[in-house]
């Protein structure tokens, strides 16, 4: 079957690691035309939006899209492409697996974990009024109107939103997620403790909808700062993981670290018959055009969307190719070497190499 993918390499080190995981997936032999579009700091130069309409009108079109890591500026700058992406296309589920790799050093071992991030409320809906300006001294007004507890007139304010819609779309997507893949728990992580009526919502909504899956899945629940106490010193006793979005974000990362970085965490962004991959890392701009960097993330988010078409001997192939290079351990980025500043450790291009060559 012929597949046509849109491919959006991204920034910084984004275009090796998108070159480097096309080559990948391909070597699959899976036949794949790919409609490449920019996005991010590029875009914002040419045509002066960081997200061209052209970009979302091919993901539409395609229903599959692979993006390298696209840069989000600190506290200034245009709202985070990722986010908006997300929000422009439904993409409510975001999915990232953290499985041990034999070759990554790492102090844990045996981790196999999934984060299901409710990818479309919460905190990152962007909803904010900053310091100082009239619309944001009304907000303060009304909610000290309503409310006995005052908010200072100089503060800035980001607006948390979730909702029964939004909860019970990512709690039954968790669930459904366990069932096809032979999970056994899911633990419904919040701060429904302090937040009752947003977290404790959240959790209100996954008990009932845990209800549907009695018998077939086990489901508990998890106070967030507990949460990742419990994940560095008993990682075994959790599977998949459901979280609103900021929580979502969070632990993700924490989970990568037990892994042994970002370098190796994937990742898919995936609404109702439509799905965005991508490496969980940043753009690390740095790094730009130095052919160094680690590709696995990206790649092992190639296995993702392989999965997510059905492709699954090919998934299972480039899998297996990555996980035989990082074993041995020779033609490897400088990060999966013992020694950071080993001289033999290989370019971005050349553990592409490397992995395709195991693929044939």
């Amino acid at each position: 079957m012929k597949y046509t993918v849109t491919l959006i390499p991204g920034d910084g080190i984004g275009p090796e690691v998108s070159l480097a995981a096309k080559r990948c997936i391909e070597a699959t032999g899976v036949d794949i035309k790919w409609e490449e579009f920019i996005a991010g700091e590029e875009a914002l130069k040419k045509f002066g939006t960081p997200l061209p309409e052209n970009v979302i009108e091919s993901v539409k079109k395609n229903k599959v899209a692979i993006k390298g890591p696209i840069v989000t500026p600190v506290g200034t700058g245009f709202r985070s492409v990722n986010v908006q992406l997300r929000h422009a296309l439904d993409l409510y589920a975001c999915l990232r697996p953290a499985k041990s790799i034999e070759g990554v050093s790492s102090p844990f071992k045996n981790i196999d974990l999934v984060i299901v991030r409710e990818n479309s409320e919460d905190l990152y809906m962007g909803i904010e009024f900053p310091e100082g300006a009239m619309e944001t001294h009304h907000l303060i007004d009304a909610i000290n109107t309503l409310s006995p507890k005052k908010i200072r007139p100089d503060s800035g304010i980001s607006i948390k939103p979730i909702s029964i819609f939004g909860s019970r779309r990512i709690v039954k997507f968790a669930f459904e997620y366990a069932l096809k893949n032979n999970r056994k728990k899911v633990t419904c992580v919040h701060k429904a403790n302090i937040m009752k009526y947003t977290d404790g919502l959240f959790l209100k909504i996954a008990r009932e909808v845990a209800q549907e899956y009695a018998g077939k899945i086990e489901f508990n629940d998890a106070i967030v700062d507990n949460t990742s106490m419990q994940l560095v010193t008993k990682p075994q006793n959790f599977d998949v993981l459901v979280l609103p979005n900021l929580y979502g974000d969070i632990i993700s990362d924490l989970c990568a670290g037990l892994i042994g970085g970002l370098g190796i965490a994937p990742g898919a962004n995936i609404g109702d018959g439509i799905a965005l991959f991508e490496p969980v890392h940043g753009s690390a701009p740095k790094y730009t055009g130095q052919n160094k960097v680690n590709p696995t993330a990206t790649i092992l988010s190639g296995v993702m969307m392989l999965e997510y078409l059905g492709e699954l001997k090919a998934a299972k192939k480039l899998e297996q190719a990555v996980k035989d290079v990082i074993k041995e351990g020779k033609s490897v980025t400088y990060d999966l070497k013992k020694d950071r500043n080993d001289p033999s450790a290989a370019t971005t291009s050349a553990m592409a190499d490397a992995i395709i060559e195991k693929i044939k």
